[in-house]
């Protein structure tokens, strides 16, 4: 009896996975199914956090909003008021609906204008744990994000459990989170001096690593880099610890883990019993004890834990940097404390990748967006293959076969004319470093030639099982894409091959089709890739038992591969998950060519396009005892305006107003007006001219300006700065000028005239807004000052 149980259970789990792979959406209730109603009003309001007070944007009243819960097989009927003086919208995470109530603003539903109200139904086709969150703009951020809980129409029969927790996980800063983009784009070191994690000059040298320095530089890399932004607090459902005393000895309690942070990823770690995970992304997989577990952003685990005897498991989710945790507790008396995992070692992993041969710094922006040649990219970029680090295996798949089938039709994202063989390494990568991975215990195991990538040998999902195969038709036509995510750290510009989402066309695909993609990371940082609408297979260890997910973690310098029968229509979303990623131009609209629902007719898909392309200001203003410079930049991907003045109390004045485009990360082409006075220490007579050049960010990370003025002076800087200790900066820069006299008449027998400008100074860091300062400028003199940061 206890088989044919088993056997049925069996046959509904695989029900069910098929549903979230295969079933397309359907508008409307058409089957009359029983209807569930919510009501959501989003506001912004002053909310308690972490001990202080902060505007935040509520749902309901808290952060996170309300958990809704369903049951598989109703109708979802959810009314959103926006109370803000802006627009919002709201995307349930995971779920599997009608394409209009997906949720992104201008591309699947309309976006939420201040104070009305916008109605979602959908047929509630799956269960497990998701999650619902603003689509706009950085609203996310703030606190617009919340749980789904929908359960099975029947029960799996692989775990039993008494009770369920809903735990949301997210980060918080008492900023704006317009100005921590801000702060992002304009090359401020603060954070990573807040939360600790610089690695200054003094420091690499102290270990040893001044070569793995050196290399990092000439690829203009600062240094490996884990997280971008520093949080104040992290977060438990809305605080930074939360017990929850009413459970009992001998409880099961499933824990339904949500990522919901902007920008974190956490290491999940458990007091007692290691807790038996059960489910990802809301489908069930074969249960597995994990005591260790990595959950990046946007994704959902569900793990059982038994409350013990006499005492309280600890769970701590500390973020990925080491820069804190939130801790949750479950049962009473002695803590049975979770493991304290050590901080990341920054410098040896600059090490261990500068003796890998990497070839990093992979551009965000091309020179030409429109020339997309994603394996041309793969190939220049990335892992040298040639110096012991090429992989060897094969996962059974034959690359000629499988390319018979393959639409071979020219794409955004891929230019078949311009293949390379890769799917074979790709596929060989992937299965020799399965050789490679860690056990629960961190260890090793086997051995090959990538051992020195041990440093992300956590971060794979060999640990997830479906419970059934997830395979697709091999019938179908089979479509390739490959992504290489790639970012300018110094810009905050990310993209795929090279182009920012604005600067993009739409990937498309057809119905009916095998679509296998390619995540190729060509930068130091995580990226939590996440597709809307769609479930898709991780292609992993267990073959055709290869978990489905909705949201997969792409490690740094490392290669994932994905794939999902394409059974929808219209225009669906895939994007990194980290939010200023996302805004920053990770992003693309994946689009069935199909007809765009004539309800979004007024809501242009370019204004979400262009979300990554919006000016931002900033300045910087030196007030000190031998002179005054004021500098203001505004900037988006391509177009940058500048304005610098400088006065020195001994009457010497320069200033100069300029337009720079840049034409990838690297070289901009610029024209502006100079002024400046002929004489020195007398303002009487001053002198404008007009200037032209370019401007090229150099390996070793220097800054050089040559250029022409109209008088025909060729002009030539140079200008860098190093973080020599913590908080402390020197810099320097030096700038050259002659004249041939080919405009100017110069004094008989002068064969020309030069100008030397040089100056070099330090500043100490103070908050993310102030610097002492000090320097000396061979036309100012020498002093001291405040930097100010606006």
């Amino acid at each position: 009896m206890e088989k044919h149980l088993f056997a049925v259970l069996l046959i509904v789990v695989s029900i069910n996975l098929t549903n979230a792979q295969q079933t397309p959406s359907l508008e409307g209730n058409v089957d009359n199914l029983p209807v569930r109603e919510y009501h959501l009003t989003i506001d912004e309001e002053m909310v308690h956090i972490a001990g202080e007070e902060s505007m935040g944007m509520t749902i309901n009243g808290s952060i996170p909003g309300p958990t809704l819960n369903f049951k598989e097989g109703e109708y979802a009927v959810i009314y959103v008021k926006n109370e803000m003086e802006e627009e919002t919208s709201i995307h349930w995470h995971g779920l599997l609906l009608p394409n209009f109530y997906d949720g992104v603003p201008y591309l699947t539903t309309p976006p939420i204008e201040p104070g009305k109200i916008q109605k979602y139904e959908f047929p509630l086709i799956q269960a497990g744990t998701y999650w619902y969150h603003s689509h706009t703009m950085l609203q996310e951020q703030s606190g617009v994000y919340g749980s789904i809980v929908i359960e099975p129409q029947i029960p799996s029969a692989a775990y039993n459990y008494d009770h369920d927790e809903v735990l949301v996980l997210s980060d918080w800063t008492f900023e704006k989170p317009r100005n921590v983009l801000r702060n992002l784009k304009r090359g401020n070191e603060w954070y990573s001096i807040k939360k600790g994690t610089a690695t200054p000059l003094n420091r690499v040298i102290a270990r040893g690593a001044l070569g793995a320095q050196l290399d990092f530089w000439r690829q203009r890399m600062e240094g490996a880099d884990i997280a971008d932004i520093y949080y104040p607090a992290f977060l438990t459902n809305g605080d930074t610890v939360q017990h929850y005393t009413k459970y009992e000895a001998g409880d099961k309690v499933r824990l339904r883990i949500i990522n919901a942070a902007a920008s974190t990823q956490f290491w999940l770690t458990f007091g007692g019993t290691p807790p038996l995970l059960v489910s990802a992304d809301g489908l069930d997989v074969v249960p597995v004890n994990k005591e260790k577990l990595f959950i990046s952003i946007a994704e959902t685990y569900d793990l059982i834990i038994t409350i013990p005897e006499n005492g309280q498991i600890e769970m701590r989710a500390v973020a990925q940097d080491g820069s804190g945790a939130t801790h949750a507790y479950f049962g009473s008396g002695d803590i049975l404390p979770a493991e304290v995992l050590p901080r990341p070692d920054k410098i040896g992993m600059m090490m261990q990748m500068a003796e890998m041969d990497m070839r990093m710094g992979a551009p965000a922006m091309k020179f030409n967006p429109g020339k997309v040649e994603p394996y041309e990219f793969m190939k220049e970029w990335g892992m040298d293959m040639e110096h012991g680090e090429k992989m060897e295996g094969d996962m059974g798949m034959d690359h000629d076969k499988k390319m018979g089938n393959m639409d071979r039709q020219r794409m955004p994202e891929m230019d078949h004319d311009a293949h390379e063989p890769m799917t074979d390494s790709l596929r060989a990568e992937r299965s020799s470093s399965e050789k490679t991975q860690t056990s629960e215990k961190g260890q090793q195991r086997g051995g090959s030639n990538m051992s020195k990538m041990g440093m992300f040998a956590d971060y794979n999902y060999d640990f997830l099982q479906a419970p059934v195969p997830t395979t697709i038709d091999e019938t179908k036509s089979e479509r390739e894409i490959l992504l290489n995510l790639t970012g300018n750290m110094w810009r905050y510009i990310w993209s795929m091959n090279g182009v920012p989402l604005a600067e993009a066309d739409m990937i498309k695909i057809e119905k009916g089709e095998k679509v296998r993609i390619i995540f190729n990371n060509l930068t130091m940082m995580h990226h939590p890739m996440h597709f809307h609408g769609h479930f898709f297979r991780v292609l992993n260890k267990h073959g055709a038992y290869s978990p489905l997910k909705h949201t997969v973690n792409v490690a740094p310098m490392q290669k994932t591969i994905i794939e999902f029968e394409a059974n929808e229509d219209s225009d669906w979303f895939l994007h990194c998950h980290v939010l200023y990623h996302m805004v920053g131009g990770m992003a693309r609209a994946v689009t069935y060519q199909t007809e765009r629902n004539p309800l979004m007719k007024e809501h242009p898909r370019e204004i979400l396009f262009q979300e990554g392309n919006h000016f931002f200001t900033w300045g910087l203003a030196d007030v000190a005892s031998h002179m005054t410079e004021v500098n203001v930049v505004s900037s988006n991907i391509r177009n940058q305006f500048n304005l610098i003045a400088e006065y020195g109390w001994n009457e010497n004045l320069e200033a100069e107003v300029s337009y720079e485009y840049y034409l990838n990360d690297w070289f901009r082409v610029f024209g502006g007006v100079n002024v400046e006075n002929e004489m020195k220490g007398n303002l009487d007579e001053l002198s404008t001219t007009a200037v032209a050049g370019v401007r090229y960010f150099t390996p070793y990370m220097f800054n050089l300006d040559v250029r022409l003025d109209h008088k025909l002076r060729p002009q030539i800087s140079l200008s860098r700065e190093i973080m020599l200790f913590p908080r402390f900066v020197i810099f320097g820069e030096y700038e050259f000028q002659a004249d041939f006299g080919w405009v100017n008449e110069l004094p008989q027998g002068t064969d020309f005239e030069k100008e030397q400008v040089y100056n070099v100074g330090a500043e100490y860091f103070l908050s993310r807004n102030f610097s002492v300062m000090g320097s000396y400028d061979n036309r100012f003199g020498a002093g001291g000052g405040l930097s100010i940061r606006f």
